[in-house]
């Protein structure tokens, strides 16, 4: 059993996703005592944007590779290796302005590639080269979006829960933290309840 973490708060100290994660991965220890954790802190090791030649090895046929387009997809390579080689995978994720982290899309640029993870059909049809991956999504906010009006502006929940089953994880469980700006009181019930769901799971 391998369990890929994947880190993308900003915050190195009193990070509330990140605690939620190290809980989380302790709990999945004990439950596997057996198994090994490979953690992508994409924070402290920043993962670069892709760039011209990153996308042109994205299209071009691995016979028809120069030594540049080897070198520009190397880390999606490195990284596409790591995901596929886990059995669970956590990601441990802030909203920022509604959505995911920059370094986070920068993670997912490079592990979501045509003819790797993810595949067209002749019919124009998206399906998923990814499979047996089950997804934690751990997600703090400063905000509740419970209501169907903030609802509207959770683009972060969305995103990943389409992006990942774009590559075959549709077997996807978030564990979000709400009221991070909130009054003391209620945030510290919402914590609470945040790390009775991840013992559950």
């Amino acid at each position: 059993m391998k369990l890929l973490r994947i880190d993308a708060s900003s915050r190195i100290e009193n990070s509330d996703s990140r605690k939620l994660a190290d809980h989380f991965q302790q709990q999945w220890q004990k439950s596997n005592p057996d198994g090994s954790v490979t953690i992508r802190d994409i924070i402290n090791q920043p993962i670069p944007h892709i760039h011209q030649k990153t996308i042109e090895g994205f299209y071009t046929p691995s016979e028809d590779f120069t030594s540049d387009l080897q070198e520009a997809t190397q880390l999606s390579d490195q990284l596409i290796a790591e995901l596929t080689n886990c059995s669970f995978l956590l990601i441990s994720t802030p909203m920022y302005n509604f959505g995911v982290p920059s370094a986070l899309k920068a993670w997912i640029d490079h592990i979501v590639r045509i003819n790797a993870t993810f595949g067209v059909s002749e019919e124009g049809a998206f399906y998923g080269m990814t499979s047996n991956i089950k997804a934690y999504v751990i997600t703090a906010t400063g905000a509740v979006y419970a209501t169907e009006e903030m609802k509207a502006l959770d683009f972060l929940q969305p995103y990943l829960q389409t992006i990942l089953g774009l590559i075959g994880i549709t077997e996807v469980t978030f564990l979000p933290l709400e009221g991070a700006t909130m009054d003391s009181e209620t945030f510290r019930k919402m914590k609470n309840e945040a790390l009775q769901k991840i013992n559950a799971v």
